[in-house]
């Protein structure tokens, strides 16, 4: 595959969908946890959001419970959580494994496409992020510790 737009994925409320519904957009995919150090990313997350909509910025949240068990939930108490704390308003989806055997081919995919350190394809944590360009090529691969804000000049380049 040449771009991310022929995945299929389920959305929180557990509707299948084609990503090929974001083409010309630029996407920053994020695997995220409620329960996780870096969970306070979903507010900076949906600062970006708002701040670049307009412009054609979409950011998909993937919630994963393979790291420290840090999203124990179902995807209604995760949407809530995430409603009700960080006034998430992107796009949520099913919560996903993102490595191993069972990782979810979006993931296989934005992992193979943007190695992080030394080549690995493994994510690391919660709260990876992947930028997509209105193409639906990956761009760049931000580390957890990277926090969102810190990623604006990058998706301003995109947009």
């Amino acid at each position: 595959m040449d771009d991310i737009y022929n995945f299929r994925v389920k959305t929180i409320e557990g509707k299948e969908i084609s990503l090929d519904q974001y083409k010309d957009n630029v996407l920053l995919i994020v695997n995220t946890a409620s329960h996780c150090g870096f969970t306070f990313q979903y507010q900076q997350l949906e600062q970006l959001y708002k701040q670049y909509k307009s412009r054609g910025l979409i950011i998909l949240g993937f919630p994963c419970n393979q790291f420290g068990n840090q999203e124990p939930g179902d995807n209604n108490a995760i949407s809530n959580f995430c409603q009700r704390n960080y006034g998430v308003d992107f796009p949520m989806f099913d919560k996903i494994e993102v490595n191993g055997k069972n990782s979810h081919p979006l993931f296989k995919y934005l992992t193979k496409k943007a190695p992080g350190v030394l080549g690995s394809q493994d994510i690391k944590w919660n709260f990876t992020k992947f930028l997509v360009n209105r193409k639906g090529k990956v761009v760049k691969r931000y580390a957890p510790i990277v926090e969102p804000n810190q990623i604006a000049p990058d998706i301003e380049k995109e947009l």
